[in-house]
C-alpha cells in the first residue's frame, strides 16, 4: 500500500475495498491511522532514508555530433564542442550558397549580402547559446530522410523563422520575404532550448526514428511517458466500479458533474446541489465521494508521447528513470517537462498525413509522366502566384486541401477571396475563435476589398502592417512594432510579446514604462505611443505565430495546387490516405463525382493496394475493400506481377498461394465486383448480367479453390498432371471454365454487397428503379436539404437507410432512432422521435427505398452546425408507386420477341395480377413498316406494379422496358 501526504480518507473503507493508495495530512495522522500496523510507518521511513539521489537541473546532455574526421583534421581544434561549432557554421554557410544557386536556377533575385549578414547573426547566437550540436542532429536525420525519399514537412512552429534552418534544409520556407523573425525562435535575452517539431510522412516516420536509434544507440534513444490522471467524472466512474455500484447508478452520478473544463469534485459539489443531496441521502454515494475526493488527480495510467523522442550521449538510465513500453522500447518515467528539466533534449517526430497524400499524388503523376516521356513533376518548383490555385480556394472548393476543409473555413475563404500567398498565411492565422469573435476577421476582409480604408497606427508601421491591410495579425508584427516605435531589440520585443500574451498587470506596467521611454527617445508623441502600446496589447492576445502559419500555409498551397492541376491523382491520393475510413472514402468519392472523375470498382487485374489512376479515372484500391487483408493482397499482386493478368477465377486460384487465400476472401472479391472483368459476363454493364455472373462465380468457389490447391500441390512436389503434358491449345480446351447454372441474386443484393464492402454503390443505385417515381412523389435531393433551404421547411426525401442506431428513452417509454438517408446526391441525417418510431418502425426497418417526409432543423453552432431532417412519416416507395400508378406499358422491338419472350411476359403478368391497365408497345422494323403499335391488353393481364414484376420483365429484355403512368 502506497502512503502519501495529502488529504484525510477513511482508511478502513479503503482497505476494505482493496484500494491501494492513501493520502494523509501529516506523519502524526499517519501513525494514528495505522496504529494497528506500526511497522508500515517505520518501513516507509526506512525506505525514504535509503533513497539518496541528487538530480542536477539546468544542465543539457546532448549527444556529441560525430563530425567527419576530414573536417576535424582541417579545423585543427581539439575541443570537441568547438569542432562541432565550426562544423555547424560550415554546414550552414555551404547550405546558404546552395540556396543561392537554387534561386538563380529559378530566376529569383535576392540581396545576398542581406542573407549572409542574417546568417552570421544567427550563427553567432546559436553558437553563443551552445546549440550547434542540436542543429546538426536535426540536420542529420532530416537529411537522411530526404536521401531515402521520406517526405519531410517544410517546417512548423517558430523554427521556420530561422535562416540557418532554411540554409541547412531543416525548413523549406525562406523566412526573409515573409518577415519571419529568428528571435521568435531563439532569443538570446531569454535562454531556452530550441525546439524543432518535424513533420514526416505518416507511413515512414518510424524509419527515421529507427535511423536515430541505430546512430545514437538503442539505450540512448527513448520514448517519453505520458500520464493520464483521474479527473472528476473518470474518478467517480472508477471508484464506483471498485465499490460494486451498478453502471447505471455510477453513470447517473458522474453526469451530474457540470461539464466545465478542469472542474474538480469540490467545485462540482458546490455547483450541483443534487450531488450534495445524494451524499446526504445515500451512504453509498457518500462513500463514493469520500474516496473519489482522495484519489482525484492521481495518475491513472501511463502512455507514450505521440511524437516526442529523447536522445542522450550515454544510456538514458544515467539521467532519468526508465521503463519498458508494450513493445519493449525504452520509455522515460519522467514526463515531457520533467525530462527537459533533467537535461535531456526532446525531438518531435510528427506524422503528418497530408505529406503522405502529397507524396502519393506526386508518385501517381510521375508514374504517368514516365510512360508518356514528359518531364517529371517537382512540387518544389511550382509558381507561388498561380491563378487557378487562388480561384479554387476563393470558391471554397477545399475538400482535401490542408487546413481549409471545414465548412466555416470555406465560408471565410469565399468572403476573403485570397489572391496572394500572404492572404493564405493570414487566413490560417485568423481562423481561430479569438480573432473570429473579436471582429478582426471582418475588419481584415473589409479592408482587403476596399469597404474600409487601410489605415496604419503610425506611418512608420506601414511596411510592417501592409501585408495584413493595417491589422496586427501576427506575433511577429507586435515584435516589429516594438522595435520600430520604441527601439526595442527583437529579443527584448519577444519578452514584451510574451508579457502581453500573459497579461500580468505588474509586468505590463513595467513594459509600458519601457515602451513609452523608448518611444520618447525616438520623438514619438507620448499620446500616440500610449495608443500604439494599448493596440499592441489588444492584438497580442489574438496574434498568431507567423512562422508556423507561413510554413503550414505552404503545405496548404501545395495541396491546392495539386487539386487545381492534377485533380485525379490528388483525389486518388486522398482516398488512399483514408482507405480504412469508409465515411471519408465515400465523401471523397462524392467529391470526385462532383469533379466529373469516374471511380472504377476494384479489379483483380488493375487494382493495386492503394487507389490508382487509369486513363484519367480512379481505380479503387484492394486495400480499401472491407474484409481483405493486406497480406493476401500482396500475394495477389505478386502473382499478377510474375505471370501477368488473371484469365478467370480458376486461373486466379491456381496462381495465388492457396495457403494465404481463403474462400471468404474470394467470396468478398466476387461480391465487390473485383472479378467482373474476368467473369462469365465480362463485357456487360447491365445489372442483371452482373448479378448472374457474380452468383455463378460464388457458386463455383469450392471447385475453383479445390482445383487451385491441387495445381499448386502438384507444382510443389514436381508432379506433372495429366493435362500438364498436353499441348497448350489442348490444355485451354480441357480447362475451359463452365460456371454452374444458378438463380441470379437480386439487384438490391448486388448493390447491398457493394455498399457494405466498398462504402458506395458501383453497378447502380437502389433508387435507379424508382427514378421516375421520385419525381412524381415530389422528393427533394438530400444535398439540397444539407446545403440549402429554410429552417423548419417541410420536405420529402427519397432514399435508402445506410446507417442506423436506436436508443431507449430515459423514461423507459419508447425508443428513438438516428439514421442516414442516402440518395444519389448525398446523405442527410434523419431523427426519428418516439411517436413516429412506434408508428413506422416496420416500414423503416424494411431495408427498401423510402420516401421520408418531415421538417428541417439545424443543430450545433459554427462549424459544428448540421442540418437534419426530423421525420414525420415513412412510406415505402414501391407502395407509394402502387398507389399512384394507373397504367403499365411494356415497350419492345419486334426483334426482341424471336425466342418466346411474349409468352414469358404473359407468364410474368399472370404471376402479378392487379388493377393497373396494361398495354404492349411494339416498335416495327423497316420490312414491316416504320413506327410503333400499342396494343391494350384485356383485364386478365392487368397487373400489380410491384418491384418483382418490374425486375422480372427487365431481366427478360435485359433493359428497362416498362413505362409507368
Amino acid at each position: 500500500m502506497a502512503i502519501q501526504l495529502g488529504r484525510t480518507v477513511n482508511v478502513e473503507r479503503m482497505m476494505e475495498h482493496g484500494l491501494d493508495q492513501l493520502y494523509v495530512r501529516s506523519p502524526e495522522e499517519m501513525y494514528e491511522a495505522f496504529a494497528h500496523l506500526p511497522e508500515a510507518c517505520e518501513n516507509t521511513v526506512k525506505i525514504a532514508e535509503m533513497c539518496d539521489v541528487k538530480i542536477p537541473l539546468g544542465d543539457v546532455y546532448l549527444p556529441l555530433y560525430d563530425v567527419p574526421k576530414v573536417f576535424i583534421e582541417e579545423a585543427k581544434v581539439e575541443d570537441p564542442k568547438e569542432v562541432i561549432a565550426k562544423y555547424f557554421a560550415h554546414v550552414a554557410r555551404q547550405g546558404l550558397e546552395a540556396r543561392f544557386a537554387e534561386f538563380k536556377e529559378l530566376g529569383i533575385t535576392v540581396n545576398e549580402d542581406e542573407y549572409r549578414a542574417r546568417l552570421e547573426l544567427e550563427i553567432d547566437v546559436i553558437v553563443g547559446m551552445g546549440f550547434p550540436g542540436y542543429f546538426l542532429i536535426v540536420w542529420d536525420f532530416i537529411g537522411w530522410a530526404k536521401k531515402n525519399d521520406i517526405p519531410v514537412g517544410p517546417g512548423r512552429g517558430s523554427g521556420a523563422g530561422s535562416l540557418v534552418a532554411y540554409a541547412m534544409l531543416i525548413t523549406d520556407l525562406d523566412p526573409i520575404p515573409y518577415e519571419l523573425l529568428f528571435e521568435r525562435f531563439l532569443n538570446p535575452e531569454r535562454v531556452s532550448m530550441p525546439d524543432f517539431d518535424i513533420d514526416f510522412c505518416m507511413n515512414r516516420r518510424g524509419e527515421v526514428i529507427e535511423y536515430v536509434t541505430q546512430k545514437y544507440g538503442q539505450h540512448n534513444v527513448g520514448q517519453i511517458i505520458t500520464y493520464g490522471q483521474l479527473k472528476a467524472r473518470a474518478c467517480i466512474r472508477d471508484v464506483g466500479r471498485a465499490l460494486g455500484l451498478s453502471f447505471g447508478d455510477t453513470d447517473r452520478i458522474a453526469k451530474l458533474v457540470p461539464e466545465e473544463l478542469n472542474i474538480t469534485l469540490e467545485s462540482a459539489l458546490d455547483q450541483e446541489p443534487r450531488l450534495r443531496e445524494l451524499c446526504d441521502e445515500d451512504p453509498r454515494v457518500k462513500d463514493l465521494f469520500d474516496i473519489s475526493l482522495s484519489l482525484e488527480n492521481l495518475n491513472r495510467q501511463a502512455g507514450m508521447h505521440a511524437a516526442g523522442i529523447v536522445i542522450s550521449e550515454e544510456p538514458l538510465w544515467d539521467y532519468v528513470p526508465i521503463c519498458r513500453g508494450a513493445n519493449g522500447e525504452i520509455v522515460t518515467q519522467f514526463a515531457k517537462n520533467e525530462v527537459e528539466e533533467a537535461g535531456l533534449v526532446k525531438f518531435d517526430f510528427l506524422g503528418l498525413k497530408t505529406l503522405t497524400v502529397i507524396n502519393d499524388a506526386v508518385r501517381l503523376i510521375n508514374a504517368q509522366r514516365a510512360v508518356s516521356g514528359e518531364p517529371l513533376f517537382d512540387l518544389r518548383r511550382i509558381p507561388m502566384d498561380d491563378p487557378a490555385v487562388f480561384k479554387l480556394i476563393s470558391a471554397g472548393d477545399t475538400t482535401g486541401v490542408f487546413q481549409l476543409e471545414s465548412s466555416g473555413f470555406q465560408e471565410l475563404l469565399k468572403k476573403l477571396k485570397p489572391d496572394c500567398f500572404e492572404d493564405i498565411i493570414a487566413a490560417v492565422a485568423l481562423y481561430r475563435p479569438g480573432p473570429l469573435g473579436s471582429g478582426m476577421v471582418d475588419d481584415f476582409i473589409d479592408r482587403k476589398h476596399g469597404r474600409k480604408r487601410v489605415e496604419y497606427p503610425h506611418p512608420w508601421l506601414e511596411e510592417t502592417l501592409k501585408p495584413t491591410y493595417g491589422v496586427m495579425v501576427y506575433q511577429e508584427q507586435v515584435m516589429r512594432t516594438a522595435q520600430v516605435m520604441a527601439g526595442y531589440t527583437l529579443g527584448g520585443a519577444d519578452l514584451l510579446r510574451r508579457a502581453m500574451g500573459k497579461k500580468k498587470p505588474e509586468e505590463m506596467a513595467k513594459q509600458k514604462e519601457i515602451f513609452l521611454a523608448g518611444a520618447g527617445g525616438l520623438d514619438v508623441d507620448p499620446r500616440v505611443a500610449e495608443e500604439i502600446f494599448d493596440l499592441m496589447a489588444f492584438f497580442a492576445g489574438y496574434g498568431f505565430n507567423k512562422s508556423h502559419s507561413a510554413a503550414y500555409a505552404l503545405i496548404t498551397y501545395q495541396t491546392a495546387y495539386l487539386k487545381a492541376h492534377f485533380k485525379v491523382e490528388f483525389m486518388a491520393a486522398l482516398m488512399t490516405s483514408d482507405r480504412d475510413n469508409t465515411d471519408k472514402i465515400v465523401r471523397f468519392i462524392n467529391e470526385a463525382k462532383g469533379m466529373r472523375i469516374e471511380v472504377l470498382p476494384p479489379d483483380v487485374n488493375e487494382s493495386h493496394m492503394d487507389f490508382s489512376v487509369v486513363d484519367g479515372k480512379i481505380r479503387f484500391g484492394l486495400g480499401a475493400v472491407k474484409g481483405v487483408g493486406s497480406g493476401v493482397i500482396e500475394v495477389i499482386l505478386e502473382a499478377r506481377e510474375k505471370e501477368g493478368p488473371f484469365k478467370n477465377m480458376f486461373d486466379f486460384c491456381s496462381r495465388v498461394d492457396s495457403k494465404r487465400l481463403n474462400k471468404r476472401t474470394l467470396e468478398t472479391l466476387i461480391r465487390c465486383g473485383a472479378f467482373d472483368s474476368v467473369g462469365p459476363q465480362k463485357n456487360s454493364r447491365y445489372i442483371g448480367d452482373i448479378a448472374m455472373a457474380r452468383s455463378q462465380m460464388a457458386a463455383a468457389i469450392d471447385l475453383a479453390v479445390d482445383r487451385g490447391s491441387k495445381a499448386q500441390h502438384d507444382a510443389e512436389v514436381g508432379q506433372s498432371s495429366l493435362f500438364g503434358m498436353m499441348a497448350p491449345a489442348v490444355q485451354e480446351t480441357y480447362l475451359e471454365v463452365v460456371y454452374p447454372e444458378v438463380e441470379a441474386a437480386s439487384d438490391s443484393q448486388v448493390l447491398d454487397d457493394e455498399k457494405s464492402l466498398l462504402g458506395f454503390y458501383v453497378t447502380g443505385h437502389p433508387l435507379d428503379r424508382f427514378e421516375n417515381d421520385v419525381g412524381l412523389l415530389g422528393a427533394s435531393a438530400a444535398s439540397q436539404i444539407v446545403n440549402a433551404g429554410n429552417h423548419r421547411e417541410s420536405v420529402a426525401v427519397a432514399g435508402v437507410i445506410t446507417e442506423y442506431r436506436e436508443r431507449p428513452l430515459k423514461s423507459g417509454n419508447g425508443r428513438m432512432a438516428f439514421m442516414q438517408l442516402e440518395d444519389k446526391s448525398g446523405a442527410v441525417e434523419v431523427l426519428v422521435f418516439s411517436s413516429v418510431f412506434a408508428e413506422y418502425e416496420e416500414v423503416f426497418k424494411s431495408g427498401l427505398p423510402l420516401l421520408v417526409k418531415g421538417s428541417v432543423h439545424e443543430d450545433g453552432d459554427g462549424d459544428a452546425r448540421v442540418r437534419k431532417l426530423r421525420a414525420e412519416t415513412f412510406i415505402r416507395i414501391d407502395e407509394a408507386r402502387r398507389e399512384r400508378v394507373k397504367r403499365v406499358k411494356v415497350e419492345f422491338k419486334v426483334d426482341d420477341i424471336q425466342n418466346g419472350e411474349l409468352e414469358r411476359v404473359k407468364a410474368i403478368m399472370s404471376c402479378h395480377p392487379g388493377t393497373c391497365r396494361t398495354s404492349l408497345a411494339v416498335s416495327l422494323t423497316k420490312d414491316i413498316g416504320e413506327g410503333s403499335v400499342e396494343l391494350p391488353l384485356p383485364q386478365e393481364f392487368w397487373v400489380d406494379p410491384t418491384d418483382e414484376f418490374l425486375m422480372g420483365v427487365e431481366r427478360l429484355f435485359r433493359r428497362q422496358v416498362v413505362v409507368l403512368s
